[in-house]
This record gives C-alpha cells, structure tokens and sequence, in this order.
C-alpha cells in the first residue's frame, strides 16, 4: 500500500526526472489539471504544459491552448489560445485545427476569415474529426469561405453521419428528402432522420412522424407517427405538439381525445 509519503517521494522524483524531460513535464501538467496524484491546480498544470509546449510536445501546445481559452490557471485569452492552437494545428493536431477553424469563423482571437476557416476544418476532417467534417459540410452548403457544393457537402455530412453525429444525420436525411447533393430518396431520408431521432433530435423526430404520418420512405403508420411526435413533443417541438394534438382531435394513431388534444394545442400555442 503506497503511503502519503511515498507519493510526495513520487511526485519530487518526476519533477527532478521533468526538468530534462518534455514527456514528462506534459504528464505533471495532465496530473496537476486532473488532480492525479498531486492536488489539483489548474496553475501548476499551465506552467508545466508550458515547459513541454515551448518544446513542440503537440498534446502540450493544445491543452496550453485550451487554458487559455477556458481561463484555466492563466488569464483568459483568445489570442494566445489560437497561437497555441496554431502550432499544435501545424503539427496535425486534429482537435487543435478543428479549433483553430472555428477561431476562424467567429474571429475569435485572430481576424474573421472563412476561407482559413474552411482551410483548417479540411485539414482536421480529412483525419476524420466529426466536426470538423460536418462543420465543412455546412459550408460547402452555404457557399462560405468555399464555393456553394451540395455535392461535397453531403458527402462531407455523410463522413459525419457515419460516426453517430447526430446533426450530420439529420442534414444529410434533410438532403434526401429534398434531392440536394444527392439523388431524392424517400427511403434514405427517413433512414438518417431515424438514426437522429434515435439519438434525440427533436427535430428529426418530428420529421419521421411526418414520414409515418404520410407513409413517405416508410410504410403508413398513425401509431408510429403519433410515437414520434411525442417524443418530439416531450422536448418541447412546437410543431409536434400541433401534429399530436391534431392526432388526439381526430382519433388518428392514438385514441380520439379532446382533453389530450386540447392539452398539446394549448402546449404548442403557449
């Protein structure tokens, strides 16, 4: 059983063994932050993610980075936090350029500009980060800091979509029931709106109630819409209130009921 006065022993070693070592200043910064083995502070694990970032450990310069952004141990501080973010970023840091992209956007800590944006959500979707893949098929859909392409943007969401993004899948499920990108498809629209709506978007949830309602890309279904519309309804989704007070009004998928429909018209109209 390890004492207290063996961790402190511990500690004192991997601090000495840290001076000459850049591996191990990144591990005393991840165990100050996280309080693992040592008290935690938030200080201590800025000043040692220092001595590795100023070194060029990746891992370092990013959670440096994130500090500064958050306000951690250091004074909160756009500018360093892209700078920090840039030289992880160039190294192929994939979470770092994806942040740097969105520093870009919002011209948060460095000068807006979308086509840098564009630039590094590319560089962090190409080694598969979801978001920035999804963020990138956003713009390829409005046409910003990219020319306007629903063809790369829907291939772009279905990188996503494939990872379980939840979002992706609802654009991309968006993009087949209108044909944008992809050939119209009744069918695959109601898939991905499904796996959304399986993770909880409302707003998918909403729409394949639709699907069952009509009996679009799934077979006619009252019971499975008015479903669907409930759990949409439950998150509060003012359409699907509508649609599942109008399915308690007339009796469609549920039993007729006017204190239930009365109820979710009232839900809806508040």
């Amino acid at each position: 059983m390890t004492t207290g006065d063996d961790s402190e022993d511990f500690v004192r070693r991997l601090i000495a063994e840290a001076q000459n070592r850049v591996d191990l200043q990144y591990q005393l910064g991840t165990m100050y932050e996280e309080g693992q083995g040592v008290p935690k502070d938030d200080e201590q694990a800025a000043a040692w993610y220092r001595k590795a970032a100023e070194q060029g450990h990746a891992d370092a310069q990013f959670n440096l980075g994130t500090m500064y952004a958050e306000g951690k141990g250091v004074l909160q501080d756009d500018e360093q936090a892209a700078s920090w973010f840039r030289k992880a970023a160039e190294q192929g840091h994939a979470t770092a350029q994806f942040n740097l992209g969105t520093m870009y956007e919002d011209g948060q800590g460095v000068p807006q500009d979308d086509l840098q944006a564009a630039a590094w959500y590319r560089k962090a979707a190409e080694q598969g980060d979801t978001d920035a893949q999804f963020n990138l098929g956003t713009m390829y859909e409005d046409g910003q800091g990219v020319p306007k392409d629903d063809l790369q943007a829907a291939a772009w969401y279905r990188k996503a979509a494939e990872q379980g993004d939840t979002d992706a899948q609802f654009n991309l499920g968006t993009m087949y029931a209108e044909g944008e990108g992809v050939l119209q498809d009744d069918e695959q629209a109601a898939s991905w709106f499904r796996k959304a709506a399986e993770q909880g978007d409302s707003t998918a949830q909403y729409n394949l109630g639709i699907m069952y309602e009509d009996g679009q890309g799934v077979p006619q279904d009252d019971e499975q819409a008015a479903a669907w519309y409930r759990k949409a309804a439950e998150q509060g989704d003012v359409d699907a209130q509508f649609s599942l007070g109008w399915m308690y009004d007339k009796g469609r998928g549920v039993p007729q009921d006017d204190k239930q429909a009365a109820a979710w018209y009232r839900k809806a109209a508040e």
